[in-house]
């Protein structure tokens, strides 16, 4: 079964702003990405949830706008969620259902499909990636990598064109990382991925430095992870 889209998507940043108070989360960033695989690395509280949530939709901008495919996602949730779907760095912060199935289910009836036509897309989602006896089984159940891997097959169920990924590998052990990086390996969509880990980056076309609320640095993973731990050093050494 294919449960990816052919294609990705083309997002567009203009002049995005995000203010907490007088705190200045994210000033004036505009952006255009294209490629397949995206990175943006930083340090807690440097903005990189705050900008992954509002490409969701899900953080209201002070100013700007945000488009996936031509479509503004803060103000068309309708076809948002039809674009773009994230997994959130705490998986049981994403999860709402007791059972496999009920979770899988919910993103598919939210865009119109029946009860039966739903259950059929997860079974046959479950069945490609091995996992066909979790329809019945409680969340409480599974280990904290297999959460992650029900939040990313509830979102891949949906088609979107853009997948959005914050810290997905936060609170893992290595060989599931490893493992749910193969998962993610294959897939079509366009893969945009926040971490602080430079790592992760590793097979990215590109990666972006985010810090003090806009772009510090924006090229290849080599060039950029050079930058940014150059700066944390420097931070450190700073602060000691």
């Amino acid at each position: 079964m294919e449960i990816t889209p052919n294609n990705s998507a083309e997002i567009e940043i203009h002049s995005a702003s995000v203010f907490n108070g007088e705190e200045k989360i994210l000033e004036n960033l505009s952006l255009s990405i294209c490629e397949k695989r995206v990175g943006f690395i930083g340090r807690n509280g440097s903005g990189k949830t705050t900008l992954l949530r509002a490409m969701a939709g899900l953080q209201k901008l002070n100013n700007g706008k945000i488009l996936i495919d031509g479509v503004e996602v803060a103000r068309d949730r309708k076809e948002a969620i039809k674009k773009v779907g994230i997994v959130f760095q705490n998986s049981d912060h994403q999860i709402i259902f007791p059972t496999v199935g009920e979770e899988l289910r919910f993103g598919l009836t939210q865009l119109g499909l029946s009860k039966n036509e739903a259950d059929f897309k997860v079974n046959a989602c479950l069945k490609e990636y091995n996992k066909l006896e979790w329809f019945d089984r409680s969340i409480s159940t599974l280990s904290q990598g297999q959460k992650h891997l029900v939040c990313l097959l509830s979102v891949l169920l949906m088609e979107p064109k853009v997948l959005l990924l914050d810290e997905p590998f936060t609170g893992i052990d290595i060989p599931t990382q490893r493992k749910l990086e193969e998962y993610l390996r294959p897939l079509n969509q366009t893969v945009i991925l926040v971490s602080h880990v430079p790592e992760t980056f590793e097979n990215y076309e590109r990666l972006i430095w985010i810090d003090e609320g806009g772009v510090q640095a924006d090229g290849t993973p080599r060039g950029v992870i050079k930058k940014y731990q150059d700066a944390m050093y420097k931070y450190r050494e700073k602060n000691i």
